[in-house]
């Protein structure tokens, strides 16, 4: 990565448009099989239109996203709030912006606000991550 300033914007990556085979992926891997996130008679039934995503899908998505640029072992820091649910068809976009380059503990660091959008720009997944540069 170059030089990292204050206010930077990294470049955009778009996931999706989100399949029901990446949803079923991701709870077998992580062991989350709550039926909320495939049944759609059981969400509808629960008032929502059909069954949505895994909200830590998303978390894992933007995860990914910042470690292509910064690299896995450079992460100090990961953390994520849900704000929207993500349907099936929606298409994704990621985004970090650096808020603060410091040091700590003899360490250069970058802490990026990241977010993760729907096209119309809901956020789905907002939060914060440090890594070493």
């Amino acid at each position: 990565m170059t030089e990292l300033t204050l206010g930077q914007q990294l470049p955009a990556r778009v996931f999706g448009p989100v399949t029901m085979t990446d949803i079923v992926r991701y709870q077998g891997a992580s062991g989350d099989m709550n039926p909320m996130h495939h049944d759609d008679e059981l969400a509808r039934s629960a008032g929502f239109p059909a069954a949505f995503s895994v909200g830590m899908l998303g978390a894992g998505w933007l995860a990914g996203y910042c470690t292509e640029h910064f690299g896995e072992d450079t992460v100090r820091r990961f953390r994520t709030r849900f704000t929207n649910l993500v349907y099936r068809g929606d298409e994704l976009v990621a985004s970090a912006e650096v808020v603060r380059l410091f040091e700590r503990d003899g360490e250069d660091l970058v802490e990026l606000a990241i977010a993760l959008r729907k096209l119309d720009g809901a956020v789905v997944v907002e939060g914060s991550a440090e890594f070493t540069v």
